[in-house]
């Protein structure tokens, strides 16, 4: 965020608030965290950022894990049957076939989401509001001292963790994902190695000085990379290595 986009007329990056900052670190695990100065350090001493990143982290793993279990569906890498040992999916799809006993097919799927969704969100909301008036932070750095105060009830924290449990375990180790998964690694491991051996073939806007050190052209080339859609990356890719693509 501070080197990549060109907005500005004066810096490089994007002139981003702390707390903006602080919210994207969220993303990073504690390895990676290290090398990161001031907000990699509070992380690695295990305080919180602010209210509004532990809400955006919870509002992102509500919206991921749902979206997931419609594309498993959808792709038919996972069954109702499987999902049906799940709590959360269990109780909320018996709640609609009992309301609507000849709802069928996507419908039935989206209203059962629909409402684990809202339960989640309702309980998120209830529960956090607790937390804070138990806690009753005075001040940005009382919330950071304190334990996490954006967060969900006990029962439905669990039933939200029997779900991701679920999705990693038959969805995103799936045979078919991880084929999917090696050969994206191994597009990206050829272009890398291509685009290292031969930086003409990087545009131009990605090119350096000639000699310039192999750590600043292996980190330029690792930008332009992460930069793909994964459109872009296998047309790029048959581009480099397809004789018949220019």
């Amino acid at each position: 965020v501070d080197s990549l986009e060109q907005h500005y007329a004066q810096i490089d990056g994007l002139n981003l608030m702390f707390e903006t900052r602080e919210g994207i670190l969220k993303h990073c695990s504690a390895a990676n965290a290290r090398e990161l100065g001031e907000l990699g350090h509070r992380f690695l001493q295990n305080k919180q950022p602010s209210l509004e990143a532990q809400l955006t982290n919870l509002a992102d793993e509500i919206a991921y894990n749902n979206h997931d279990v419609d594309d498993g569906l959808r792709s038919g890498l996972v069954s109702i049957e499987q999902l049906e040992e799940v709590r959360l999916f269990a109780v909320y799809r018996r709640e609609v076939e009992q309301t609507w006993p000849g709802l069928g097919g996507r419908r039935a799927i989206y209203e059962t989401l629909r409402r684990i969704i809202n339960a989640l969100i309702v309980d998120l909301i209830q529960a956090s509001q607790a937390a804070i008036e138990e806690a009753n932070p005075q001040s940005v750095d009382e919330v950071r001292a304190s334990p996490q105060l954006i967060r969900f009830s006990e029962p439905l924290r669990a039933q939200a963790r029997e779900l991701k449990q679920f999705l990693h375990a038959n969805l995103y180790r799936h045979y078919q994902v991880n084929r999917m998964t090696s050969k994206a690694r191994r597009i990206i491991n050829e272009m890398f190695a291509a685009f290292l051996a031969e930086p003409g073939l990087l545009p131009s806007s990605y090119q350096l000085e000639r000699g310039a050190p192999v750590a600043l052209q292996a980190r330029q080339i690792a930008d332009y990379i992460a930069g793909m859609t994964d459109r872009f990356a296998m047309r790029e890719h048959r581009r480099l290595f397809a004789i018949e693509e220019m």
